[in-house]
């Protein structure tokens, strides 16, 4: 017998709590035993993504008890933040106020507007057609050639990942798939899930074993990256039963999910690098840390929703 939306959830964020409870304690037990330096920056990396996967869990809860508007207003403000910390880091002129304010004070709301109401084939085209054409024109009224082309390609760069791409996540849980009708919120959760594990996972692993370190992200390995990609899909796929998909096509999905997060995370470090910028944080202490939580989201959230909605909901 198939359990309901509300039994499904609980089920799941009971064992969720029991999984993050065991690792928050395993890494508390590994901190107090460490003395190595190299091995507690590995460890530090891994209690932050712990502390993080508690916030993810914890926020879910509050926006699935509250409904889908409060779920839509949380990746808002998470974009509107993101956003925030991208233009930190890039060289704004006063010519580009009226386009930041047009970005932060227009295309967020809106964009999240027509998420909650549905309407794909609008929020999928108003940042990358409509806001990409308007947006240069609002910068060009200022005359202000001086690095136009770098400032206005910043701007439109930072509004795709921060706001188009994130607000992918919340569009999971507004998918109408035939059987599978009000649940869709679960397909959020599942999708999250195997995303974040992918990352924990991966932490874990290349604290464990080392080996060759990444460049784009010292923190993880190739061996652990591996580990953790191979993990979260086996998690995904025994996780089958919560989505509407068979344990094969789960299979595939979460395989997806893991290796656009993995170019997510490589495509955003590589960014900062190209900046100058060790952290996304740049004295701004709000905000800290934002684009490194949603850095695999941003590229795994609309290849997972444009997947499921072609091949499950069209």
């Amino acid at each position: 017998m198939q359990l309901t939306l509300h039994e499904t959830f609980f089920a799941v964020l009971g064992g969720l709590i029991l999984l993050f409870a065991t690792a928050t304690a395993l890494g508390g037990w590994l901190q107090a035993r460490t003395a190595d330096v190299v091995k507690l920056a590995w460890i530090a990396q891994l209690n932050a993504r712990i502390r993080a996967s508690w916030a993810i869990v914890l926020l879910f809860a509050i926006a699935f008890a509250a409904g889908g508007g409060a779920l839509v207003l949380i990746f808002a403000i998470a974009s509107f933040f993101a956003l925030r910390e991208f233009v930190a880091l890039t060289p704004i002129k006063p010519s580009d106020h009226w386009a930041l304010v047009l970005a932060f004070y227009v295309v967020i709301p809106l964009q999240y507007a027509l998420v909650y109401t549905g309407w794909h084939g609008m929020y999928a085209v108003l940042i990358p057609v409509y806001v990409f054409l308007v947006l240069p024109v609002v910068m060009a009224l200022k005359q202000d050639t001086e690095r136009y082309l770098e400032r206005v390609a910043k701007v439109q760069w930072g509004l795709m990942i921060s706001v188009f791409c994130v607000s992918h996540a919340p569009a999971i849980a507004g998918l109408e798939i035939p059987g599978y009708e009000d649940r869709s919120a679960l397909l959020l959760l599942y999708f999250l899930l195997v995303l974040q594990l992918s990352e924990l996972l991966a932490v874990i692993a290349s604290a464990a074993m080392g080996r060759t370190p990444l460049r784009s992200n010292p923190n993880k390995s190739r061996e652990g990256v591996l580990i953790g990609g191979l993990g979260a899909t086996l998690l995904g796929t025994a996780l089958w039963w919560m989505t509407p998909f068979a344990w094969w096509q789960a299979a595939l999905m979460s395989t997806a999910i893991v290796v656009a997060g993995f170019m997510g995370g490589l495509v955003l470090a590589s960014i900062k690098r190209s900046l100058g910028a060790r952290e996304w944080y740049e004295g701004v202490q709000l905000s800290r840390g934002v684009l490194d939580r949603l850095d695999a989201l941003s590229f795994a959230a609309p290849v997972f929703f444009h997947l499921t909605w072609y091949f499950f909901a069209a």
